[in-house]
């Protein structure tokens, strides 16, 4: 297990790990333990095992098992990394019941949070720069968000799953000697949306951190003709919402690359169409 980009405090010995919260405003303690024990009730092994919590501690404190492997974030993900990234998510999707998730917290982060989120941003006006691409991205984008198309997102005709709720690659911990992938990080984890889920991972900002090839990604993900369109609609969103953050004075800026905005841009006009 990796502790890279956590960013609660985390004590990594031989056989399980513990995690102390800094902040736990969402419920991010009792959201982790929930998720971790019906994983392990329903999905043994494809994320850590729960082994005790003191959730209402000063900080609050979960151990759990200890896994080995590498996160995916920061380099280019293999085809095998690949596969085995879809047959995890394959497996998160099904193997929970839905009267179980439909029993568990929604998660924090969803369509009908970030649709808001991002029409509010992008009505702000933020300061993007002079390249005339992210200036065309911004304009295709802001179009996009005062349609009617991001509204049909926000009411799911398919059951919800359990979720991530955040895309980010150093939640995937890659196996290497058993050729499989686990989960990490459960703090913001809830009840959600898969079409949602899957376009977290692949327009995540942590996709430019090291290559990762989405449309084999989705290849690999069995979705009905339905839901792909929804997650299309999800990848502009997400994709859209990253672009947002990333100018001279926007939140995320400090944390990535010089030329991210710009590849950002290019994804935008590219998932637009």
């Amino acid at each position: 297990m990796d502790d890279r980009f956590s960013t609660h405090n985390l004590e990594i010995r031989d056989d399980v790990v513990i995690k102390r919260y800094a902040s736990w405003g969402r419920g991010e303690p009792h959201r982790e333990w929930t998720a971790l024990t019906l994983l392990a009730e329903h999905a043994p092994g494809l994320a850590p095992a729960p082994v005790e919590a003191a959730l209402d501690a000063y900080p609050p404190m979960i151990v759990m098992s200890r896994l080995p492997g590498t996160v995916l974030r920061g380099q280019d993900a293999t085809d095998k990394q690949i596969t085995a990234m879809a047959a995890a998510l394959a497996r998160l999707h099904q193997a929970i019941p839905t009267r179980v998730v439909e029993a568990v917290t929604p998660a924090p982060w969803g369509p009908a949070t970030a649709v808001n989120k991002y029409r509010a941003w992008a009505h702000k006006q933020p300061n993007l720069g002079d390249d005339p691409i992210v200036r065309l991205a911004y304009h295709e984008g802001a179009a996009w968000l005062a349609s009617t198309d991001p509204d049909r997102l926000t009411t799911n005709p398919f059951p919800p799953v359990l979720g991530l709720a955040d895309g980010n690659r150093a939640n995937y911990l890659w196996d290497r000697d058993e050729g499989r992938v686990r989960l990490i990080d459960w703090e913001d984890s809830g009840s959600n949306d898969r079409a949602f889920e899957v376009g977290e991972v692949v327009e995540h900002i942590s996709r430019v951190d090291g290559d990762l090839d989405a449309e084999r990604l989705l290849a690999l993900i069995d979705l009905a003709p339905r839901e792909a369109e929804r997650v299309l609609g999800f990848r502009r969103l997400v994709a859209l919402g990253w672009m947002l953050q990333l100018g001279p004075d926007g939140p995320a800026t400090p944390h990535n690359p010089a030329g991210t905005l710009e590849r950002l841009a290019e994804r935008v006009l590219q998932v637009l169409g």
